[in-house]
């Protein structure tokens, strides 16, 4: 095997050619190849030069601080970005909404699945995930602008059921992150957060007849390196980077932490107790939802909650936390670490993780919500002028035998109290969240009830269930009076069960619940 070319960042930076279609590994602030990227940006900057990219990436990139994605924000270095989740990079998402670049949204998991497919020299990616949604050639086929043409989204028929084809790309040069490379470009991802999806983007470039450059932190002999550890071959490999150290981090901006590797375990007790505020509630109700021995997604904001909840009732047992990024087991970090677990069971490829939730794996997904139609259709991906994108929203809650959406009932500015069992709302959110149309349909109502999938929405003040009708209320909190902080709240008047119900007032009170004692 012969030795694999070690170059300088800029040596990388200037492989990239005009109009290249353009893949950067990383998860949000994980595994990203900041030295590359940062060479890349100078390169641009100081010549002008590659001009007219695609820019093409399924997890978020970067901090939303001018790491990652932000890197390539500069007018007249893109043509073109085709994304998972815009948000940790909003300067991409503007330049898409002024009608600067060319845009598309496309479910973070089918991106994962693109990549192998292209590697495969595939037709595409067949999937039934984002029938119904924004991404449906119906609706806008993953189309974020005016300016942006190409159909790449395709509605076919397969046996007579509906199936989207997403197209496939070509790649012409792969960035990537990894821990240690050999002389022969093997490479290890041991003191990474996870693999994600290096294997699949490197044979996805190199099968495209494209360059691979990995950035990593050391380059060791060759044959030292333990084969089981290696996700990148040297034979998918051109070149090798050393990352300089100040950017060549486990996660952007943080220090390295062997309890997201398996190096070591931290204790337990590292979910801590939460003060009882809106988000809290959400995510106590929710818990009442979690059968024993779920399998289980949490979203980010109330969701979030929920493992701490569950700690705090002794129940955390009751569930096993799985992650998109490919994680199993564990505590789930957030902010510079999302993607990341401590002291996880498993570490899977980032696109092994969505054929387990494509396929129907998840017993319970918990999400966000940002907007609710009365048909129970749900945007999650598009807020006014902030582009965020679905990520792996749509994956997620189109197949979960389950979906329980969590947020607070209005937003921009919300407080709430509790007060001998009951809720006070003690300033009301400046914007409804319940509307009559939503912005972008993330989720589909419409494809739910079809496919008989019980959904939940969980807020502070009241409970909705999705039925055939519509959404439908079903509980009320204590103290909350319907008309005027349910109905009056709300843009259009869903459907009330007959048989309404008051929460449970445990949900109300600074204090452990005792649901274990319940389901025992």
């Amino acid at each position: 095997m012969k030795k694999v070319r070690v170059i300088t960042a800029e040596e990388a930076a200037n492989l990239v050619q005009d109009g290249d279609t353009f893949a950067p590994g990383g998860f949000v602030c994980c595994d990203a190849p900041e030295s590359l990227s940062i060479a890349l940006e100078n390169r641009f900057l100081k010549t002008g030069h590659p001009r007219d990219l695609t820019l093409f990436f399924a997890a978020g990139q970067g901090h939303r601080n001018g790491t990652g994605g932000e890197h390539y924000r500069h007018p007249g270095m893109l043509r073109r970005v085709i994304g998972g989740h815009w948000d940790q990079a909003p300067s991409l998402g503007e330049l898409a909404l002024e009608n600067k670049i060319e845009g598309y949204c496309l479910p973070q998991g089918i991106i994962s699945h693109m990549f192998r497919d292209i590697a495969a020299h595939n037709v595409g990616t067949i999937s039934s995930v984002g029938l119904y949604t924004f991404v449906d050639p119906r609706l806008q086929g993953g189309k974020v602008n005016d300016v942006t043409k190409e159909d790449i989204v395709k509605l076919i028929d397969v046996d007579g059921k509906e199936q989207l084809l997403y197209k496939s790309q070509q790649i012409q040069i792969a960035f990537l992150r990894a821990s240690y490379a050999d002389e022969f470009g093997n490479c290890t991802m041991h003191r990474e957060v996870a693999p994600f999806d290096v294997t699949a983007l490197a044979q996805a470039c190199k099968n495209s007849g494209g360059k691979v450059v990995v950035q990593v932190e050391k380059i060791v002999q060759g044959g030292t390196l333990d084969p089981k550890l290696v996700a990148i071959p040297g034979i998918y490999v051109d070149a090798i980077v050393v990352g300089d150290p100040k950017v060549n981090q486990q996660c952007i901006g943080e220090e390295y932490d062997g309890s997201l590797t398996g190096e070591y375990r931290v204790p337990l007790d590292a979910i801590p107790t939460i003060p009882l505020d809106a988000k809290k509630i959400i995510a106590r109700r929710a818990v009442m939802e979690l059968p024993r021995d779920a399998v289980v997604n949490l979203g980010v904001g109330a969701p979030e909650k929920i493992a701490n909840v569950a700690t705090e009732e002794g129940i955390s047992n009751y569930m096993t936390l799985t992650v998109e990024s490919g994680i199993t087991g564990g505590i789930p970090m957030g902010g510079g670490k999302f993607g990341g677990v401590a002291n996880p069971l498993a570490i899977l490829p980032h696109n092994v993780q969505f054929d387990f939730y494509q396929g129907g794996g998840l017993d319970v997904a918990f999400l966000g919500l940002a907007e609710v139609q009365p048909d129970g259709a749900i945007n999650a991906s598009k807020f006014g002028r902030r582009l965020a994108g679905p990520g792996g929203f749509i994956d997620i809650t189109q197949n979960a035998k389950k979906d329980v959406f969590c947020g607070t009932f209005t937003t921009k500015g919300l407080r709430v109290a509790c007060q001998d069992g009951k809720l006070v709302i003690t300033q009301e959110g400046a914007k409804k969240k319940f509307v009559n149309t939503v912005q972008q349909i993330t989720f589909s109502g419409k494809y739910a009830n079809q496919i008989q999938q019980p959904v939940l929405y969980i807020t502070e003040r009241a409970v909705f269930e999705l039925r055939p009708e519509g959404v439908t209320l079903i509980e009320i909190a204590p103290g909350i009076d319907l008309q005027t902080q349910i109905l009056d709240q709300m843009e259009f008047k869903p459907l009330i069960d007959d048989d309404l119900k008051t929460m449970d007032s445990r949900i109300f009170r600074d204090e452990p619940m005792g649901i274990r004692n319940d389901a025992e």
